[in-house]
C-alpha cells in the first residue's frame, strides 16, 4: 500500500485499486466527484488539480490510471492538458467530464487521445462505469458526442490517406470492427470465441501499429484511411442513440 500527501489530504492506495486524480476548477464538483468514487471498493481518488499545469504535474508524478479533466481551467486548458498527459503517461486513460459539447473541443480532445467524453448531466453510475471502462482500453461516448463523432466521420471518410498504411492482420481488423461497434472487450472475446486477454492484446497490437492510444483514436485513424467504413461504426453511433 503507497501512502501520498497531496495538498493536504493523504491518500492511502492499494495496488490492485483503480488509481484516479480529478481535475476541475471548481472545488464542489471536484469534491462530489471524489466522494462519489470513493464509495466504490476498486476505485481510490490519489489526487486533485484545479487548474491543468496542476493535473500534468500531479500525473507526471502519480502515474494514474485515470484521470478525469475538464475542459474549462485554469493557466492550461483540458485540451492541452491531455496532449502534455498522452505524452509524459500514455498508459494513463484521460476520461474528459466537462459540460461543453462544442465540436471543436470534442474533435480536438479526441485526437489529442481522450479514452472517454461524457457530459455532466450523466448520472453518478456512468461516471463509475466510464471510469472502469477506460481503465480497460475500451472507450465512452457520451450519446450527444456519439452522434458528433458520426458525423465527423461522415465528413473526413474521404480525406487523404496516409501513403504507407500499417499492416493489421484479419484478426486484428475484425476485432477493430467490432471495437468500433462499440463492443466491449469482454463481448468480442465472446463472439470471437477468444479471451479477454487476447482481444486486450490485439488491441494493444492494433494500437502500436496504428501509433494510437485509444479506440477512439483507432477508429477515426480507420475511418480516414479506408480501415473501416462507415457501416463499421452506425450499429453504435445510429440515429437511435
Amino acid at each position: 500500500m503507497h501512502r501520498y500527501n497531496i495538498g493536504g489530504i493523504i491518500n492511502f492506495v492499494s495496488k490492485d485499486k483503480i488509481r484516479i486524480i480529478i481535475a476541475d476548477d471548481h472545488v464542489v464538483l471536484r469534491e462530489g466527484t471524489r466522494e462519489l468514487l470513493q464509495r466504490e471498493s476498486d476505485l481510490e481518488v490519489v489526487g486533485e488539480a484545479g487548474d491543468g499545469e496542476e493535473l500534468v504535474e500531479l500525473v507526471r508524478r502519480l502515474k494514474p490510471d485515470v484521470a478525469i479533466v475538464d475542459i474549462a481551467m485554469p493557466k492550461l486548458n483540458g485540451i492541452e492538458a491531455t496532449k502534455q498527459i498522452k505524452a509524459i503517461a500514455p498508459s494513463t486513460a484521460v476520461l474528459i467530464l466537462t459540460g461543453y459539447e462544442y465540436d471543436q473541443y470534442v474533435f480536438a480532445l479526441l485526437e489529442a487521445g481522450a479514452a472517454g467524453y461524457l457530459l455532466k448531466d450523466v448520472r453518478g453510475q456512468e461516471v463509475i462505469e466510464a471510469v472502469r471502462a477506460v481503465k480497460a482500453g475500451e472507450s465512452v461516448l457520451h450519446p450527444v458526442i456519439a452522434r458528433k463523432a458520426l458525423d465527423h466521420f461522415v465528413r473526413t471518410e474521404q480525406k487523404a490517406k496516409v501513403p504507407h498504411l500499417p499492416t493489421l492482420t484479419d484478426r486484428e481488423i475484425e476485432v477493430l470492427r467490432l471495437a468500433a461497434k462499440g463492443q466491449r472487450n469482454g463481448e468480442i472475446a465472446k463472439e470471437l470465441c477468444l479471451s479477454v486477454r487476447t482481444i486486450q492484446a490485439h488491441l494493444g497490437n492494433i494500437f502500436n501499429k496504428l501509433k494510437v492510444s485509444s479506440r477512439i483514436e483507432a477508429v477515426l485513424f480507420g475511418l480516414k484511411n479506408g480501415l473501416l467504413t462507415l457501416e463499421d461504426v452506425v450499429e453504435s453511433y445510429g440515429e437511435e442513440k
